[in-house]
Protein backbone atom coordinates (compact mmCIF):
# COMPACT_ATOMS: atom_id res chain seq x y z
CA UNK A 1 0.00 0.00 0.00
CA UNK A 2 1.37 3.57 -1.18
CA UNK A 3 1.43 6.60 1.39
CA UNK A 4 -1.60 7.15 2.89
CA UNK A 5 -3.78 9.99 2.18
CA UNK A 6 -3.85 13.07 4.44
CA UNK A 7 -7.00 13.89 5.01
CA UNK A 8 -8.25 17.00 7.24
CA UNK A 9 -12.21 15.54 7.42
CA UNK A 10 -11.34 11.90 5.92
CA UNK A 11 -14.69 9.59 5.14
CA UNK A 12 -13.27 6.83 7.62
CA UNK A 13 -13.92 8.40 10.99
CA UNK A 14 -17.19 7.58 13.27
CA UNK A 15 -18.51 10.72 13.12
CA UNK A 16 -17.98 10.60 9.37
CA UNK A 17 -19.54 7.76 8.92
CA UNK A 18 -22.43 8.94 10.21
CA UNK A 19 -22.81 12.60 8.66
CA UNK A 20 -22.70 13.66 12.04
CA UNK A 21 -20.04 16.31 10.97
CA UNK A 22 -22.72 18.01 8.80
CA UNK A 23 -25.10 18.49 11.37
CA UNK A 24 -25.07 22.20 13.40
CA UNK A 25 -23.71 23.43 15.69
CA UNK A 26 -25.03 22.71 19.39
CA UNK A 27 -24.34 24.84 22.34
CA UNK A 28 -23.71 21.99 24.14
CA UNK A 29 -20.67 19.55 22.57
CA UNK A 30 -21.67 16.00 21.96
CA UNK A 31 -18.44 12.98 22.48
CA UNK A 32 -19.42 9.36 21.63
CA UNK A 33 -18.05 6.76 22.96
CA UNK A 34 -18.62 2.53 21.17
CA UNK A 35 -21.36 1.03 23.22
CA UNK A 36 -19.81 -2.85 23.80
CA UNK A 37 -15.75 -1.98 22.70
CA UNK A 38 -13.88 -4.12 21.29
CA UNK A 39 -10.08 -4.83 22.87
CA UNK A 40 -7.54 -2.96 20.48
CA UNK A 41 -5.56 -4.92 18.87
CA UNK A 42 -2.21 -5.42 21.40
CA UNK A 43 1.42 -4.56 19.86
CA UNK A 44 4.85 -4.46 20.35
CA UNK A 45 7.09 -2.27 18.64
CA UNK A 46 10.46 -0.21 19.37
CA UNK A 47 10.30 3.60 20.40
CA UNK A 48 12.71 5.88 18.67
CA UNK A 49 14.84 5.33 21.80
CA UNK A 50 14.99 1.79 21.36
CA UNK A 51 12.56 0.71 23.90
CA UNK A 52 9.74 -0.66 24.39
CA UNK A 53 6.45 0.51 23.96
CA UNK A 54 2.48 -1.55 23.93
CA UNK A 55 -0.47 -1.11 25.06
CA UNK A 56 -0.17 -3.74 27.97
CA UNK A 57 2.20 -1.27 29.78
CA UNK A 58 -0.33 1.62 29.20
CA UNK A 59 -3.09 -0.29 30.98
CA UNK A 60 -4.74 1.53 33.54
CA UNK A 61 -4.16 3.88 31.73
CA UNK A 62 -6.43 6.36 28.49
CA UNK A 63 -4.03 5.84 25.24
CA UNK A 64 -4.35 7.70 22.66
CA UNK A 65 -2.97 6.11 19.42
CA UNK A 66 -1.89 8.25 17.12
CA UNK A 67 -1.18 7.21 13.13
CA UNK A 68 0.82 9.85 12.16
CA UNK A 69 3.69 11.00 9.23
CA UNK A 70 5.99 14.07 9.09
CA UNK A 71 5.03 14.76 5.68
CA UNK A 72 1.56 14.98 6.58
CA UNK A 73 0.00 18.58 7.21
CA UNK A 74 -2.85 17.63 9.07
CA UNK A 75 -0.70 15.49 11.34
CA UNK A 76 1.80 18.76 11.78
CA UNK A 77 -1.24 20.94 12.79
CA UNK A 78 -2.23 18.93 15.77
CA UNK A 79 1.49 18.24 17.33
CA UNK A 80 0.98 20.86 19.40
CA UNK A 81 -2.17 20.13 20.70
CA UNK A 82 -1.20 16.89 21.54
CA UNK A 83 1.94 17.97 23.64
CA UNK A 84 -0.36 19.88 25.70
CA UNK A 85 -2.23 17.26 26.28
CA UNK A 86 0.56 14.84 26.90
CA UNK A 87 2.04 17.82 29.73
CA UNK A 88 -1.24 17.86 31.11
CA UNK A 89 -2.76 14.58 31.64
CA UNK A 90 0.50 12.99 31.90
CA UNK A 91 -0.35 10.51 35.00
CA UNK A 92 -3.38 9.42 33.45
CA UNK A 93 -2.91 9.61 29.83
CA UNK A 94 -0.44 7.61 27.32
CA UNK A 95 -0.23 9.28 24.29
CA UNK A 96 1.49 6.97 21.59
CA UNK A 97 3.00 8.11 17.89
CA UNK A 98 3.01 5.67 15.28
CA UNK A 99 4.74 6.84 12.26
CA UNK A 100 3.47 6.08 9.31
CA UNK A 101 4.85 5.52 5.62
CA UNK A 102 7.82 6.24 6.42
CA UNK A 103 11.27 4.98 5.64
CA UNK A 104 13.56 6.91 7.89
CA UNK A 105 13.81 6.36 11.41
CA UNK A 106 16.49 9.27 11.92
CA UNK A 107 14.41 11.32 10.15
CA UNK A 108 11.44 11.23 12.38
CA UNK A 109 14.13 11.14 15.13
CA UNK A 110 15.38 14.73 13.95
CA UNK A 111 11.39 15.80 13.61
CA UNK A 112 10.45 14.31 17.19
CA UNK A 113 13.32 16.76 18.75
CA UNK A 114 12.32 19.77 16.81
CA UNK A 115 8.85 19.67 17.23
CA UNK A 116 9.88 19.11 21.58
CA UNK A 117 7.28 15.84 21.16
CA UNK A 118 6.70 14.31 24.80
CA UNK A 119 5.13 11.75 24.27
CA UNK A 120 6.64 8.15 22.79
CA UNK A 121 6.53 7.93 19.32
CA UNK A 122 7.51 4.09 17.14
CA UNK A 123 7.45 3.45 13.64
CA UNK A 124 4.85 1.11 13.07
CA UNK A 125 4.79 -2.31 11.55
CA UNK A 126 2.61 -3.31 8.47
CA UNK A 127 1.07 -6.08 10.67
CA UNK A 128 -0.26 -3.52 13.54
CA UNK A 129 -1.36 -1.14 10.42
CA UNK A 130 -3.49 -3.97 9.33
CA UNK A 131 -4.29 -5.13 12.66
CA UNK A 132 -5.96 -1.41 13.15
CA UNK A 133 -8.22 -1.40 9.87
CA UNK A 134 -5.29 -0.58 7.19
CA UNK A 135 -5.15 3.20 8.15
CA UNK A 136 -6.43 4.85 4.83
CA UNK A 137 -5.69 8.34 5.63
CA UNK A 138 -4.03 10.43 8.16
CA UNK A 139 -4.04 11.41 11.17
CA UNK A 140 -5.63 8.25 12.58
CA UNK A 141 -6.73 8.62 16.18
CA UNK A 142 -8.12 5.54 18.72
CA UNK A 143 -8.90 6.48 21.42
CA UNK A 144 -8.63 3.42 24.32
CA UNK A 145 -9.86 3.14 27.70
CA UNK A 146 -8.22 2.05 30.86
CA UNK A 147 -9.22 -1.35 30.12
CA UNK A 148 -7.51 -1.83 26.64
CA UNK A 149 -10.76 -1.48 24.46
CA UNK A 150 -11.32 0.97 21.88
CA UNK A 151 -13.61 3.54 22.13
CA UNK A 152 -13.71 5.67 19.13
CA UNK A 153 -11.72 6.60 16.06
CA UNK A 154 -10.57 10.36 14.70
CA UNK A 155 -9.67 10.39 11.09
CA UNK A 156 -8.40 13.94 10.11
CA UNK A 157 -7.62 16.70 12.12
CA UNK A 158 -9.84 16.84 15.34
CA UNK A 159 -11.05 19.20 17.46
CA UNK A 160 -8.54 18.93 20.64
CA UNK A 161 -11.45 19.85 22.60
CA UNK A 162 -12.95 16.79 21.51
CA UNK A 163 -9.73 15.04 22.98
CA UNK A 164 -9.51 16.43 26.12
CA UNK A 165 -13.46 15.43 26.93
CA UNK A 166 -13.04 12.00 26.23
CA UNK A 167 -9.74 12.21 28.06
CA UNK A 168 -12.09 13.45 31.28
CA UNK A 169 -15.26 11.71 30.71
CA UNK A 170 -13.46 8.50 30.60
CA UNK A 171 -11.52 9.93 33.71
CA UNK A 172 -15.01 9.54 35.36
CA UNK A 173 -14.75 13.54 35.46
CA UNK A 174 -17.92 15.85 35.36
CA UNK A 175 -17.28 17.22 31.61
CA UNK A 176 -19.46 20.14 29.85
CA UNK A 177 -20.74 18.14 27.62
CA UNK A 178 -23.66 14.88 26.16
CA UNK A 179 -22.03 11.70 26.33
CA UNK A 180 -23.89 9.28 23.60
CA UNK A 181 -23.15 5.50 22.73
CA UNK A 182 -23.19 3.97 19.54
CA UNK A 183 -22.87 0.48 17.93
CA UNK A 184 -19.77 -0.09 15.74
CA UNK A 185 -20.69 -1.20 12.46
CA UNK A 186 -17.59 -0.43 10.93
CA UNK A 187 -16.68 2.74 11.93
CA UNK A 188 -14.19 1.99 14.24
CA UNK A 189 -12.92 -1.41 13.61
CA UNK A 190 -13.53 -2.97 9.66
CA UNK A 191 -14.16 -6.04 10.65
CA UNK A 192 -17.84 -5.32 12.36
CA UNK A 193 -18.78 -4.13 8.90
CA UNK A 194 -21.03 -7.49 8.54
CA UNK A 195 -23.12 -5.44 11.09
CA UNK A 196 -23.89 -2.31 9.12
CA UNK A 197 -27.62 -2.01 7.95
CA UNK A 198 -26.47 1.42 6.10
CA UNK A 199 -23.32 2.12 4.08
CA UNK A 200 -22.19 5.22 3.04
CA UNK A 201 -23.10 6.33 -0.81
CA UNK A 202 -25.27 3.45 -1.26
CA UNK A 203 -28.81 3.37 -1.79
CA UNK A 204 -30.97 0.80 -0.45
CA UNK A 205 -34.53 2.42 -0.95
CA UNK A 206 -34.72 0.05 -3.89
CA UNK A 207 -34.63 -2.86 -1.98
CA UNK A 208 -37.20 -4.46 0.35
CA UNK A 209 -35.90 -6.05 3.66
CA UNK A 210 -35.23 -9.24 2.42
CA UNK A 211 -33.49 -8.07 -0.72
CA UNK A 212 -31.41 -5.08 1.24
CA UNK A 213 -30.25 -8.26 3.68
CA UNK A 214 -29.07 -10.15 0.42
CA UNK A 215 -27.30 -6.89 -0.67
CA UNK A 216 -25.61 -6.38 2.43
CA UNK A 217 -24.33 -10.14 2.74
CA UNK A 218 -22.70 -9.93 -1.03
CA UNK A 219 -20.95 -6.68 -0.18
CA UNK A 220 -19.47 -8.36 2.88
CA UNK A 221 -18.69 -11.32 0.97
CA UNK A 222 -17.28 -9.44 -2.34
CA UNK A 223 -14.24 -7.62 -3.03
CA UNK A 224 -13.18 -4.06 -4.02
CA UNK A 225 -11.31 -3.79 -7.11
CA UNK A 226 -9.54 -0.58 -6.19
CA UNK A 227 -6.64 -2.18 -4.74
CA UNK A 228 -7.71 -1.84 -1.10
CA UNK A 229 -8.02 -5.83 -0.50
CA UNK A 230 -11.17 -4.92 1.73
CA UNK A 231 -14.77 -5.79 1.30
CA UNK A 232 -17.43 -3.43 -0.34
CA UNK A 233 -18.84 -3.04 2.61
CA UNK A 234 -15.37 -2.19 4.62
CA UNK A 235 -14.17 -0.05 1.47
CA UNK A 236 -17.61 1.87 0.95
CA UNK A 237 -17.02 2.97 5.12
CA UNK A 238 -13.39 3.58 5.28
CA UNK A 239 -13.53 5.15 2.01
CA UNK A 240 -16.70 6.69 0.66
CA UNK A 241 -15.38 8.80 -1.57
CA UNK A 242 -13.89 5.61 -3.43
CA UNK A 243 -15.81 5.77 -6.82
CA UNK A 244 -14.77 1.95 -7.37
CA UNK A 245 -16.43 0.65 -4.26
CA UNK A 246 -19.43 3.39 -5.10
CA UNK A 247 -19.87 1.74 -8.34
CA UNK A 248 -19.75 -1.97 -7.63
CA UNK A 249 -22.05 -1.54 -4.15
CA UNK A 250 -24.75 -0.04 -6.77
CA UNK A 251 -24.45 -2.54 -9.34
CA UNK A 252 -24.89 -5.20 -6.55
CA UNK A 253 -28.07 -3.14 -5.72
CA UNK A 254 -29.59 -3.02 -9.42
CA UNK A 255 -28.62 -7.19 -9.77
CA UNK A 256 -30.51 -8.05 -6.50
CA UNK A 257 -33.34 -5.57 -6.91
CA UNK A 258 -33.78 -7.54 -10.65
CA UNK A 259 -33.20 -11.06 -9.82
CA UNK A 260 -35.32 -11.22 -6.71
CA UNK A 261 -38.07 -9.27 -9.07
CA UNK A 262 -37.21 -11.36 -12.10
CA UNK A 263 -37.37 -14.99 -9.56
CA UNK A 264 -40.85 -13.40 -8.37
CA UNK A 265 -42.24 -12.76 -12.57
CA UNK A 266 -41.47 -16.37 -12.92
CA UNK A 267 -43.35 -18.24 -10.07
CA UNK A 268 -46.11 -15.86 -11.05
CA UNK A 269 -45.66 -17.03 -14.58
CA UNK A 270 -46.00 -20.62 -13.51
CA UNK A 271 -48.67 -20.35 -11.00
CA UNK A 272 -51.04 -18.44 -13.90
CA UNK A 273 -49.99 -21.73 -16.14
CA UNK A 274 -51.48 -23.91 -14.14
CA UNK A 275 -54.29 -21.81 -12.61
CA UNK A 276 -55.17 -22.22 -16.58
Amino acid sequence: MGQAQAAAGANGSAKAARNLSAEPAQDTPVIEFVKNPDTAPPFELEDLDGKTVSLEEAKGKIVLLNFWATWCGPCRAEISDLVDLQKRYADQLEIIGLATDEDDADEVRRFVMKEGINYRVAMVSDQVRMEYGGIAALPTSFIIDPQGRAVQKHVGLNDPSIYELEVKALLGQPVDAKVEYFEDNGQVFLKNAARATELPGVDFSKLNAKQRAVALKRMNAESCDCGCTLTLAQCRINDSACHVSMTLAAKVVDQVARGLAAKAGTTSTSRQKQQK
